[in-house]
């Protein structure tokens, strides 16, 4: 199992939470806030079958859109962070 953890652009995360629950993929969202830019974020957290990983980035990855943002003097880019990591065990009670 692969547990997935996808920080999103709040601008992102609703076609990304309805995609997913299109495909029946449950995840549980927690609002959270960038450190860098102090803007809001969702954090989402996935467990899947490792054969359903890439599919499920893939699926993430098509429904977020890079932007680039004015921080003061910089610009940096936003969208979307996703860590895959593996997952030991996993209970639903």
């Amino acid at each position: 199992m692969k547990l997935i953890v996808a920080i999103i652009d709040d601008e992102f995360s609703g076609k990304v939470v309805k995609a997913l629950m299109a495909e029946k993929i449950r995840a549980t969202k927690l609002s959270s806030t960038g450190g860098f830019l102090s803007s809001g974020n969702t954090t989402l957290l996935i467990v899947v079958e490792d054969d359903r990983a890439d599919e499920i980035t893939e699926l993430i990855n098509r429904h977020c859109k890079s932007k680039r943002i004015k921080n003061g003097t910089e610009e940096v880019t936003v969208g979307v962070n996703l860590f895959v990591m593996p997952v030991s065990g996993y209970e639903r009670i």
